[in-house]
């Protein structure tokens, strides 16, 4: 196993929980009360201006999961060369 990729464990976690905060946001959030950095942000005038972002906020939650699943085989046992 890389030593450097335990390096990324905690970063890849914190990432990961961000990335969970922003999936709900765009759960939860309608398109205009979007913060404006956000992608899918529009004015409250816009004709879909209650829409919520599901697309992005699956997005997100998956990219989340993916960094949870890297983070857990990096902190797994380490494999000895006997049992190759």
């Amino acid at each position: 196993m890389n030593p450097a990729l335990r390096k990324l464990v905690i970063p890849v976690v914190v990432l990961g929980v961000v990335l969970i905060v922003i999936a709900i946001v765009y759960f939860v959030t309608p398109e205009h009360s979007l913060p404006s950095f956000f992608p899918g942000h529009s004015s409250a005038t816009s004709a879909e201006a209650n829409h919520h972002h599901t697309k992005h906020g699956i997005a997100a939650l998956v990219v989340a999961l993916a960094c949870f699943a890297f983070a857990w085989f990096q902190t797994g046992p380490k494999a000895s060369a006997s049992q190759a």
